[in-house]
């Protein structure tokens, strides 16, 4: 554990060094916990070589094995304590950091502490080899001869998730006039998002294609009606549904906001007045393979300072006064956050908190603000997160990183999620002033687990290519599906999994409560979408414990063939010529014939991506083609 260059205290050079800094009733209480013997030393020089020669053996020879002191000592210090020397005596520096240390083994050591009823400092065995934090040099280089290294910080991973996540909260009891503390059972839900990203992309750029999408024209943000609009449109709906909540108990939108703000912030749509618009980039984006337009958007995001994800902490205030000027750079922020990423394994759940500690112990976190006074809750007094204790990392960095994490590398589909509403999911804020009527600190604050998927290894460049992620489809033990012969499918038995009735609902046209119809048009608008019909079969079967009947699979096959007559390779520019020709005289031209195709007798089909070069050799040519 150590400190940060600018943070360290002053380096000492020897243990007499250190001893000389205490008085005389330090060095005696000292001297009391090292050894019992009696008629102990009462000058101070007399005690700091006491201590000395106790802890360090003759000052001219290192003593042999048996009789070192040193070791004598180390054998004395419990567990926690001896890691504590271990971390520092392996550690780059001879500093103790105990907030790191906290992060990694779950409490800190005993070291000296003041008695408040007698005003007098209490010492530890510990005391005696760090001195405001620091490990005399001397100390540092007799230890490193026998204490082993500790062990690295290292990632729970699991393979399986929990059904329940075990919450703890508070409430006042008017009986007691005290608040009590409770447990309870919540379900974990868990969302798969992929293939949801993969779709909502090519959804979202469609609907601002049309001019349905309107921001506004000073936040750039979505408004009510353009975030119903969304919540209608992602796959399988935002991840809360807030119909069942009080005002004050609303989480608000969190896919549905993030995807206005990813599309612009990746180039791919503009403002125009009040609505967004496609960029060329956004064109080029709906005829190329999703994934690389989303890897795309996520690396844009980490570099854009168009938004700051703390803003979307609602109840921290000052971010836009003078408390604007102290934040740190969001690109740093970021970086921090995905380095760590980097460490963990794909296709495993992580929890949450496991990454926060990792980040925390091994010093790879990252500052919001560089002077928390600035920021508060409610009122900038009572309320400023500069107090003592009212701006821990959990509070401020990460809050900012599950909105990271929640908000953008969940809807742009890099991580799976597990998570339950964030209403006292994280009581963490409880002491802080003014929250006493908070259901939730953030709206993040439910999520619990994430899993890098396949895409999210493609994107943040853990593998070489994309191997889209095979569907989780589970054998219902008893059918909860009949698929008859006239392309009806219809739910028998027990209810579905959401995620099961998502899928269905994105294949096939539900034409009652529990009947689903496969239909042409709705199958092909979601091949169009990147969905796969192998999957669609794979859940028919798994759902029915039956065979597809003969006419459903010769009609899935049908589609899957006509879909696959027809491959959208980029989009182009139509270009209409004053007569056929010019057109033929353009298409031939050995200056124009590489970058255009004759489309008909008078027009001519442009790639976009040779948009620049066409006009050029057009020019050259003596011909100019409008803007």
């Amino acid at each position: 554990m150590a400190y940060d260059s600018d943070e360290r205290p002053a380096a000492i050079q020897t243990l007499v060094a250190a001893l000389q800094n205490h008085t005389v009733d330090t060095l005696k209480r000292l001297a009391a916990v090292l050894s019992d013997e009696k008629n102990k030393p009462v000058r101070k020089p007399d005690l700091v070589e006491f201590v000395r020669s106790r802890v360090m053996g003759p000052p001219d020879r290192t003593p042999p094995i048996d009789d070192d002191p040193l070791r004598a000592l180390w054998r004395r210090l419990d567990a926690l304590q001896q890691a504590a020397v271990a971390e520092v005596v392996h550690g780059p520096n001879a500093y103790f950091d105990a907030e790191r240390f906290e992060a990694k083994y779950g409490r800190t050591p005993d070291l000296s502490k003041l008695d408040y009823l007698t005003y007098r400092q209490q010492v530890s065995l510990l005391d005696l080899v760090l001195y405001s934090g620091v490990m005399p040099n001397d100390l540092r280089q007799r230890f490193k001869a026998f204490v082993p290294e500790p062990e690295p910080v290292r990632l729970s991973p699991q393979d399986e998730l929990p059904a329940e996540w075990t919450q703890i909260y508070e409430e006042w009891d008017e009986q007691t006039r005290t608040k009590k503390v409770y447990r309870r059972q919540v379900p974990i839900t868990r969302r798969l998002t992929e293939r949801a990203a993969i779709h909502d992309l090519r959804a979202v750029l469609r609907l601002i294609d049309l001019g349905k999408l309107a921001v506004s024209d000073k936040t750039q943000q979505p408004g009510t009606a353009a975030l119903r609009t969304l919540d209608a449109l992602l796959f399988g709906g935002d991840y809360y549904d807030d119909s069942g909540y009080g005002k004050d108990e609303k989480i608000g939108p969190i896919r549905a906001f993030a995807w206005p703000m990813l599309v612009q912030a990746g180039g791919l749509a503009s403002l125009d007045g009040k609505t967004l618009q496609l960029t060329k980039a956004g064109q080029k984006a709906l005829g190329e393979p999703a994934e690389k337009a989303l890897a795309r958007l996520w690396q844009r995001w980490l570099k854009t300072t168009a938004f700051d994800e703390l803003r979307r902490i609602d109840c921290i205030k000052g971010q836009t006064g003078k408390g604007k000027r102290a934040l740190t750079a969001v690109a740093g922020r970021r970086a921090a956050i995905q380095q760590a990423l980097h460490g963990c394994p794909p296709g495993q759940w992580i929890l949450v908190d496991d990454l926060f500690r990792q980040m925390r112990a091994t010093g790879a976190g990252f500052e919001v603000t560089r002077d928390p006074w600035s920021l508060y809750i409610c009122e900038s007094g009572y309320g400023s997160l500069g107090y003592e204790g009212f701006h821990s990392w959990m509070l401020l960095q990460g809050r900012y990183a599950l909105c990271l994490l929640f908000e953008y590398a969940a809807t742009l589909g890099l991580l799976d999620v597990a998570f339950i509403p964030p209403h006292d999911a994280r009581p963490d804020y409880y002491g802080n002033w003014g929250t006493d009527d908070f259901s939730f600190f953030s709206r993040y604050d439910g999520l619990l687990y994430f899993r890098i998927n396949s895409l999210g290894a493609y994107v943040l460049e853990l593998t070489d290519r994309y191997q889209p992620s095979a569907p989780e489809i589970a054998a219902a033990p008893v059918p909860v599906l009949r698929v008859l012969p006239n392309l009806e499918i219809a739910a028998v038995g027990a209810p579905l999994e959401p995620v099961d009735a998502m899928l269905l609902d994105s294949y096939a046209e539900k034409v009652s409560d529990a009947v689903w119809k496969l239909e042409q048009g709705r199958l092909l608008e979601a091949l169009e979408a990147g969905h796969d019909i192998a999957v669609l079969a794979e859940l028919l079967v798994a759902l029915s414990g039956q065979p597809l009947p003969e006419t459903v699979a010769q009609f899935l096959s049908d589609m899957t063939r006509r879909v696959r007559s027809l491959r959208a390779t980029e989009t182009a520019l139509l270009i209409e010529c004053a007569d056929a020709v010019l057109a033929t005289l353009i298409a031939n031209d050995s200056r124009t014939k590489p970058h255009c195709l004759l489309a008909g007798d008078r027009y001519l089909a442009v790639p976009l991506a040779s948009e620049s070069r066409f006009r050029s050799a057009l020019r050259k040519l003596g011909y100019g083609l409008p803007k």
